[in-house]
């Protein structure tokens, strides 16, 4: 009876054992197999190399400029875009009248492609046309060079892809807050709590397991940007903006040295479980902590 159950999940399991494989498994063995890799143009391996590839990438002044950025990018646009998400949702979750349109423009970057999103950017930044330099020009401040400039240009395309997350980040936090029984604020209302208490002792406890969910997602997906730095700045100035999926794609695709790029994948999938492990661990520990 024991050999037929695990049988039959195994083969109910097999699809997904299979799809997996292929599209998950197999891909990364490649990619660090290739990363010990000297290669030729064509991707093809010439060489084995062994962790040189690994040793030249931290001895690259672009490489280590790539961390740098990508590192202050993803914390900034992990922070900013579940804060700002968490305001939102607090205020939508006021029953107002007239609260549901808010509601849909918090949400409708969601229906945004990234293309569209960073071209409608792109023109916002333009120093001629944009309307941020003409708002520095109303207020008689001086004009900026959003995408020409290495700090303005990090910080554009922080805003701009915190403007492009915040959609999902709301909606998830949203049906989050308004799932909080309102008897908690009922009663925290007949004993005098002030609303920062409130947020304090209610809602934030209450919504802490989708705060962590949503900043777990949040995280992978900022170290997965590419889109608006290939249309806003293409990774400059002064790789100031090359985030790694970005070095990585020009490394593959524009230099040609799959074997360095197949280095660079391996350093940032290993960056990403460190950042989920280390969410993970705080999280459990402070579980443990109110379990206790």
């Amino acid at each position: 009876m024991q050999k037929k159950q695990n049988l039959l999940a195994l083969v109910l399991l097999l699809p997904s054992i299979v799809v997996l494989g292929m599209f998950v498994f197999y891909p990364m063995i490649k990619t660090f197999w290739l990363s010990t890799q000297l290669t030729d143009l064509m991707g093809n391996p010439i060489k084995f190399v062994g962790f040189k590839n690994f040793i030249n990438l931290f001895h690259s002044d672009s490489f280590m400029t790539s961390i740098t950025v990508t590192m202050i990018f993803v914390i900034a646009t992990s922070i900013f875009t579940v804060l700002c998400a968490y305001f939102l949702a607090i205020l939508a979750s006021k029953k107002m009248r007239g609260m549901g349109f808010f509601r849909t423009i918090f949400s409708a970057t969601m229906g945004i492609s990234v293309t569209v999103a960073s071209i409608l950017w792109l023109f916002m930044f333009n120093p001629q046309i944009g309307l941020f330099s003409k708002v520095l020009a109303a207020l008689h401040l001086p004009d900026v060079n959003w995408l020409s400039d290495p700090v303005w240009a990090l910080v554009a395309i922080i805003g701009t892809t915190v403007w492009m997350n915040i959609g999902f980040a709301f909606l998830i936090l949203l049906g989050a807050v308004q799932a909080i029984p309102t008897d908690l604020y009922q009663v925290a209302d007949l004993n005098g709590a002030s609303k920062w208490l409130r947020l304090r002792k209610i809602t934030l406890p209450a919504t802490e397991p989708t705060l962590f969910f949503v900043m777990v997602v949040t995280l992978i997906n900022a170290f997965q940007t590419f889109g608006q730095v290939d249309i806003l700045t293409a990774g400059g100035p002064d790789y100031h903006t090359n985030l790694l999926v970005y070095s990585i794609y020009q490394d593959a695709f524009v230099n040609h040295t799959i074997g360095r790029a197949s280095a660079e994948s391996v350093v940032l999938t290993v960056i990403i479980m460190i950042f989920t492990f280390i969410q993970f661990y705080l999280n459990k520990r402070k579980a443990a902590k109110y379990a206790g």
